[in-house]
């Protein structure tokens, strides 16, 4: 007689892996959604069977990103648009995204001023960038989680299962190796790794204060690989110890254990993707 292994873990009062990365009936909304790391939370999500609202900037590109989600798997994602800077809007588009989806399961703030954010004074050298800047890029990096939390809070913790994944970067723990920026017009703003490292610290803060009904860790990624000078790119890999930079994909483990009860038992944690590169 032969015993399946699902019944043999269900036996023991265990759930399968499979079961437990399942996110079928989960509502999941992803800020950067339409971004080049937002779209692969999204496709990772929904691949678990998640219903995904995808929130950025540009309608449009929200639009076109719902429709290559929904081909084959109908419903499955629903465009919003907001400018995390600006608080009022922020709040209408949490609360009309848990409206229309029933509730909130799962946050990911993925949007992001980043280095190659063309805002005037941001991507810069240290000396030309302004408070300006460094307040817009604050505002969506970090302030918008704030504000957006304390409209999803009640949604998220009704569900049972809410989980918070915030994007930091390695910049938002350790100091940039200016040394790869020599010879190319990259730049490393000082806004950008400030705001990053108080995600991680936020992640600690509403860890403890939504507990026990909401989880809430960060994924701190190290370089994407995107269209960089080969310069760049070849100095960064010689210095990761896995000898490549990140692609997407790379992401997607990382959101596919914190979303789902693969991690029930983690919350206030930082995970690294970085391949090694803070391991020094």
């Amino acid at each position: 007689m032969t015993v399946d292994r699902d019944e043999m873990v269900e036996a023991k009062g265990m759930r399968t892996v499979a079961k437990l990365m399942d996110l079928r009936g989960r509502r999941a909304l992803i800020t950067g959604g339409a971004g080049h790391i937002g779209s692969a939370v999204g496709e990772t999500l929904i691949d678990l069977g998640s219903t995904v609202a995808i929130l950025d900037l540009d309608i449009r590109a929200c639009e076109k990103q719902a429709q290559l989600f929904n081909r084959g798997r109908p419903g499955s994602a629903y465009p919003f648009s907001c400018d995390l800077r600006d608080e009022r809007r922020t709040r209408l588009v949490i609360n009309k995204v848990i409206e229309e989806m029933g509730g909130l399961d799962i946050l990911v703030h993925c949007a992001a001023y980043v280095g190659t954010t063309q805002d005037p004074g941001w991507a810069v050298p240290f000396e030309e960038q302004t408070v300006a800047a460094w307040e817009d890029a604050t505002r969506v990096n970090l302030t918008s989680v704030f504000v957006m939390i304390q409209e999803a809070k009640k949604a998220l913790s009704e569900s049972g299962l809410g989980s918070v994944i915030l994007f930091s970067s390695i910049y938002g723990f350790v100091g940039p190796d200016l040394r790869l920026y020599d010879g190319t017009e990259m730049a490393n703003p000082v806004g950008g790794a400030a705001s990053k490292g108080g995600l991680i610290q936020l992640t600690r803060y509403f860890a403890t204060t939504l507990a026990p009904r909401v989880r809430v860790n960060a994924i701190s990624a190290g370089g994407v690989r995107r269209n960089q000078p080969n310069v760049f790119q070849e100095r960064y890999v010689a210095r990761t110890p896995l000898g490549r930079m990140a692609r997407e994909e790379d992401m997607k483990g990382a959101v596919a254990y914190l979303a789902s009860d693969l991690s029930a038992y983690v919350t206030g944690h930082n995970l690294v993707v970085d391949g090694g590169w803070t391991a020094w």
